[in-house]
């Protein structure tokens, strides 16, 4: 007999707490940061930070006091370049869902991580295979 793919209804609310704990908690972490420190280092403005948010360039995430927080990693040359590409192979620009499958450990990716797998200097091809293997 095979389990249920699908929780109950009594379940239901209890997955939704978890992952409501999960959201607050991450974007609280000590490498998230605010629209305004990658604006200083990659030399543009807020606003352009923003633009590059709702076009899926980069990654970020409102917090519970509705502030935008976005992954320090990103930003680092290895993952840079690939966020939007990821995005695309996943189609999604859903900011959550991008972040949760770059940091969710894939045993295609030999159980690391795709942000690691390309801190590590991986081909983004390899990445970009996982993502469109997840997105069927």
């Amino acid at each position: 007999m095979t389990k249920d793919l699908y929780v109950t209804a009594a379940e239901t609310p209890v997955l939704l707490r978890e992952g409501q704990k999960y959201r607050s908690d991450r974007v609280r972490a000590a490498d998230m940061i605010t629209v305004d420190e990658p604006a200083l280092f990659m030399t543009v403005d807020a606003s352009t930070i923003a633009a590059w948010i709702s076009g899926g360039r980069c990654i970020g995430v409102v917090s519970p006091d509705r502030e935008m927080r976005l992954p320090r990693w990103q930003f680092e040359p290895s993952a840079w370049p690939s966020i939007q590409p990821i995005a695309g192979c996943l189609g999604s620009k859903d900011a959550w869902q991008v972040l949760d499958f770059l940091e969710t450990p894939a045993p295609a990716l030999n159980g690391l991580t795709p942000q690691v797998t390309l801190e590590q200097g991986a081909p983004l091809a390899r990445v970009l295979a996982v993502a469109m293997a997840e997105s069927s």
